[in-house]
């Protein structure tokens, strides 16, 4: 009626993933690509809020891991990080289930998450995925910082941040997914949808 989508384009994949650890930009790079398909963003943070809803701490400790041992978030980076490999571990089956659902309905959506693990992807496939990785420290504590002024700097956040997004970057790249770097932010939208794109 308006024309407002009478000159967006249409996706060639069902799914878009969009992985990467903590403060890398993947929630502004989602909302831009779901603004110019009009396509959904699917949060994998409000899946981890929906099991916490409906399960117990021990039937799945990983997922309850940081309310039930709120002192774990605080421990040396790399332990830090083995809790968020468990944490995508346990919630892979979720996530394929959701992908595997918009595939078999049709219905294009964009996946984003810090929990999100790389797999094996045709490039003309149905499901799409790329990975934002930032391995200045530096630049993540700023990005923190800018997002959550009232926080300080958080180094260690940001220390624990790239270290997870580097085992995310290199498994990405055994799977043959693309890695882009987050900068410049002003077209890492369009970067992103060149890179995941059937076309040429």
């Amino acid at each position: 009626m308006n024309g407002t989508n009478e000159h967006r384009p249409s996706p060639d994949w069902q799914v878009l993933a969009v992985g990467g650890a903590s403060g890398m930009g993947k929630t502004g790079v989602s909302r831009a690509l779901a603004r110019r398909y009009g396509v959904p963003v699917v949060e994998v943070d409000d899946i981890v809020e929906a099991l916490l809803a409906v399960t117990l701490p021990e039937q799945l400790p990983e997922i309850h891991v940081w309310r039930t041992h709120p002192e774990a978030a605080r421990q040396a980076p790399a332990s830090v990080v083995e809790r968020q490999i468990a944490v995508a571990r346990v919630l892979a089956p979720a996530i394929e289930a959701i992908v595997a659902n918009h595939v078999d309905t049709g219905t294009p959506v964009i996946l984003e998450g810090d929990y999100i693990l790389p797999v094996p992807m045709s490039p003309g496939g149905p499901v799409r995925g790329v990975f934002l990785h930032e391995d200045d420290e530096a630049r993540v504590t700023a990005n923190y910082l800018s997002r959550e002024p009232e926080a300080g700097p958080q180094h260690h956040r940001a220390r624990v941040s790239v270290l997870y997004g580097r085992w995310l970057a290199a498994r990405a790249r055994t799977a043959g997914v693309p890695v882009l770097a987050p900068r410049p932010w002003e077209d890492v939208a369009e970067r992103v949808a060149e890179v995941v794109s059937d076309v040429g």
